[in-house]
């Protein structure tokens, strides 16, 4: 990813995903600021440049990685533009969604994309916006329990709030394209 691409990513972020308005964040908490990452995620130029981004970031933990994913639907376009983004490098890296409860018919699985990734797969859990990491560790904890190895998350946009203490507290880096500090400026 080129700085000019890195610089139109984050004007689309700013334009599409960044709101100034009062929210409940999946933490619980109230917040005066809102960042959508779908909105740029599912935006033709912005899914690209994500899949650049995350490709980018994903390179810089620690051997090879197999594949990337995390919970739906935030992770969902996230991880197919990071799979994208690999193989247009020459990299065979699958992409996987974890659901939020099991399949309620057939196989009743958690994780879908499963026979791309054998038990020991190392794996990189991706995330639209992190605030307190809860939903991150909980997509880590599924993964580990489907046999995967996590190797690190990345996020988009990291609203600086106790996400990277909380994850890294347990052990697991943490990568953002973004920060809220970068982002509102």
């Amino acid at each position: 990813m080129t700085q000019e691409e890195r610089k139109e990513l984050m004007t689309i972020v700013r334009e599409l995903s960044y709101e100034e308005r009062e929210v409940t964040l999946a933490s619980g908490r109230k917040s005066n600021f809102y960042f959508d990452g779908k909105q740029t995620c599912l935006h033709a130029r912005g899914g690209l440049l994500v899949g650049k981004a995350f490709w980018q970031e994903a390179q810089q933990f620690q051997g090879p990685i197999h594949g990337v994913g995390g919970l739906t639907l935030g992770a969902d376009p996230i991880a197919t533009a990071t799979s994208i983004a690999a193989a247009l490098d020459g990299q065979s890296v699958h992409a996987f969604i974890i659901r939020k409860e099991p399949k309620g018919h057939g196989t009743g699985q958690w994780l879908e994309g499963r026979k791309n990734l054998p038990a020991g797969s190392r794996v990189v859990i991706v995330e639209d916006v992190t605030t307190t990491g809860g939903s991150s560790m909980k997509a880590v904890e599924r993964a580990r329990e489907e046999g995967l190895e996590v190797v690190g998350i990345v996020t988009l946009v990291d609203r600086e709030e106790g996400a990277r203490e909380n994850i890294e507290g347990e052990k697991i880096p943490l990568r953002a394209v973004f920060t809220r500090t970068q982002v509102v400026g």
